[in-house]
C-alpha cells in the first residue's frame, strides 16, 4: 500500500446497491510515503455506513430504493518494502464485515438483514521512487486480484453483484504521489496523490466501473509531546467511478430496463486528519465528509454514506 495513504443502485422490486467505492480509503495523508530503504507493516480499519438514498446531486426518498443500508468494516493487513531508494514492493489483503438491509425474501417485500464476513481483493504493487534523491515523487503500478468473495447470497438472491465484498474482477492499478515543503523550516508540507483502478478481466457478466481516487492536502509537523511527533492535516479528496456494465450490473440485461443505470458517481470530500509518530510506529486517522456528490441514478437511487472513517497503525523496520 504505498499510495494507499498517499495519496449501486436499486429497484423497487429488485435491489441494486451502490458499489462501495472503498478505493477512496487508499488515499489520504502522507505518513506512509516512502522515506528510504526499509519496510513497514500495518493494520488499517475503515468504516462507512451507506444509509442515505441519492439521485444525482440530491438526496432521494428512501422509499424509492428497495436497498436500505450497506454498513461495512474494512480491515486491511499490509506490507511495504523498499529495496533501495528507487524500487520497492507492497501488498495488502482486506478482510471485511458487511451488514446489508434490503427488501427481498420469499415475497420480495420483506426487510431482510444479511450479515457476513469475507476476504476482499488482494492488491500488489511495484513502487518506483527514483525521480529525486529525497523520494518526494513516486509511482506505483500493480494488480487487484479476484481473491474476494463475490458469490455470497441468501436463498432468495437478495445480494447483488455490486453489494458483494469482492468484485470478481482482475484490475490494473496505477498511482502517483508528490510532496514538498511549503516553508523553509519544513514544518509545513503539501502533498498530492492519486490511484486509478482499471478492471480488465471480469467474471459472470459483471464488470465494475473504472475508479479514480485522489487527494490534495497540507500538514504541519511543528508539534511534539515527549517522543511523540504530532502532525495535524487537512485535505480534499475527490473520487469518481464510471457505471458498472454487464448483464449482472444495474441496467444490464437481467435488470429492469425501465429503471435505467444506477451505478457510478463523482464526489468531493473534506477530510481533517492526524498523524502521530512514535518511532518506530505511526498512527494515522482521518474523517471524510462528503460536501458534494453526484450519483448516476434514474428512478431508484444509490446508497451513500454521510461520513467515512479511517485508522491506520504502522510499524517501520
Amino acid at each position: 500500500m504505498v499510495l494507499s495513504v498517499m495519496g449501486g443502485a436499486m429497484l423497487p422490486s429488485m435491489g441494486w446497491a451502490c458499489a462501495c467505492g472503498c478505493g477512496v480509503f487508499d488515499v489520504g495523508g502522507s505518513s506512509m510515503l516512502p522515506n528510504g530503504p526499509g519496510g513497514m507493516a500495518y493494520v488499517q480499519v475503515d468504516y462507512q455506513d451507506q444509509n442515505r438514498n441519492w439521485i444525482g446531486t440530491s438526496q432521494a426518498p428512501a422509499a424509492d430504493n428497495s436497498d436500505k443500508e450497506i454498513k461495512t468494516y474494512f480491515t486491511i493487513i499490509g506490507f511495504e518494502y523498499l529495496f533501495n531508494r528507487s524500487w520497492g514492493v507492497s501488498a495488502e489483503m482486506p478482510y471485511d464485515y458487511r451488514t446489508f438491509k434490503t427488501l427481498g425474501g420469499a415475497n420480495g417485500n420483506t426487510l431482510e438483514t444479511l450479515k457476513w464476513t469475507a476476504p476482499g481483493d488482494l492488491r500488489i504493487h511495484a513502487l518506483y521512487t527514483g525521480f529525486s534523491p529525497d523520494l518526494s515523487s513516486g509511482l506505483d503500478f500493480g494488480l487487484k486480484l479476484p481473491t474476494g468473495n463475490w458469490t455470497h447470497n441468501d436463498p432468495y438472491g437478495d445480494v447483488d453483484r455490486d453489494s458483494e465484498i469482492g468484485t470478481g474482477s482482475t484490475d490494473l492499478l496505477l498511482g502517483a504521489f508528490h510532496r514538498d515543503n511549503i516553508t523553509q523550516d519544513a514544518k509545513w508540507d503539501w502533498f498530492v496523490q492519486g490511484e486509478f483502478d482499471l478492471p480488465v478481466l471480469a467474471q459472470d457478466q459483471y464488470r465494475p466501473g473504472l475508479e479514480l481516487d485522489s487527494d490534495i492536502g497540507i500538514d504541519y509537523k511543528g508539534f511534539s509531546l515527549g517522543r511523540a511527533h504530532i502532525s495535524p492535516l487537512a485535505q480534499a479528496i475527490f473520487s469518481a467511478r464510471t457505471s458498472d456494465t454487464g448483464a449482472e450490473a444495474s441496467g444490464g440485461a437481467l435488470d429492469d430496463p425501465a429503471d435505467g443505470i444506477n451505478s457510478g458517481y463523482e464526489r468531493l470530500m473534506l477530510s481533517p486528519g492526524l498523524e502521530i509518530h512514535i518511532h518506530p510506529a505511526t498512527i494515522y486517522a482521518d474523517v471524510e465528509v462528503p460536501v458534494w456528490q453526484n450519483f448516476t441514478a434514474s428512478t431508484s437511487g444509490q446508497l451513500a454514506a454521510s461520513i467515512l472513517f479511517k485508522v491506520n497503525v504502522t510499524f517501520h523496520f
